[in-house]
């Protein structure tokens, strides 16, 4: 078990009232996880390809990432935690353990609206929280990290200032353009069409166009990158 400071009761309560009854299944590794059950006094926060997020009341600034059966990259999150230490662009981790087949971790929960979100429905994304992701992003890479799988679903706007919610794939070796791509999307096309007192809320159909299109051009550009 992973743990910092006085966690006993957290883990208690996790341990007690939501691993024996949670069911979670990875149908396929390429598409979200699947939550057939949430316990009582539990709420589903999110989901994502490996695990599924969820708050109680009872435990008030902290949520609980659990990993689907049979899914990898606890311990590799764990890990990445480790490294980054406290930053306040990032998480903190609080504890970690497995039990049975289920692996989790007590985290901080980050509030905010992911920069995908922001697009959807006109909430002014200011240069200020580019630069904290891109400042917490170059923290990372000092802790000997490499950061990977960062975009608009998984940085987020909090006061005017950016954060960086998920960094679980920060081990991985790969390199990652998508962050790159956003800013030179957000310097050369929206700071010119959206300025701060008159952004527009873009629908469902535009941000899946561009995602489409996103997909399809960082396919072609594949092999001028290896």
């Amino acid at each position: 078990m992973i743990q910092s400071g006085d966690q006993e009761p957290s883990i208690r309560l996790i341990e007690d009232t939501l691993l024996p009854s949670v069911k979670i299944e990875s149908i396929d590794p390429f598409n979200p996880v699947v939550v057939h059950v949430t316990p009582t006094g539990w709420t589903l926060l999110g989901i994502g390809n490996y695990a599924a997020v969820f708050e109680h009341t009872s435990l008030p600034g902290k949520v609980v990432k659990i990993y689907a059966p049979g899914r990898s990259g606890w311990e590799e999150e764990c890990e990445v935690y480790r490294k980054l230490g406290s930053h306040p662009a990032y998480s903190t981790l609080y504890g970690a353990d497995i039990v049975g087949d289920k692996s989790y971790l007590v985290l901080k929960k980050l509030e905010g609206k992911t920069f995908y979100n922001c697009l959807r429905d006109g909430t002014y994304i200011p240069s200020k929280a580019v630069e904290d992701v891109d400042n917490a992003l170059d923290y990372a890479r000092s802790r000997g990290l490499n950061p990977k799988d960062v975009h608009g679903k998984n940085v987020m706007l909090k006061n005017g200032r950016g954060l960086v919610v998920d960094i679980s794939d920060f081990l991985q070796p790969d390199r990652c353009v998508m962050w790159k791509d956003f800013k030179k999307a957000y310097s050369k096309l929206y700071r010119p069409l959206m300025p701060k007192k008159h952004t527009f809320a873009m629908p469902d159909w535009s941000m899946n166009m561009i995602r489409h299109l996103y997909r399809r051009f960082r396919k072609k550009a594949r092999p001028n990158h290896s």
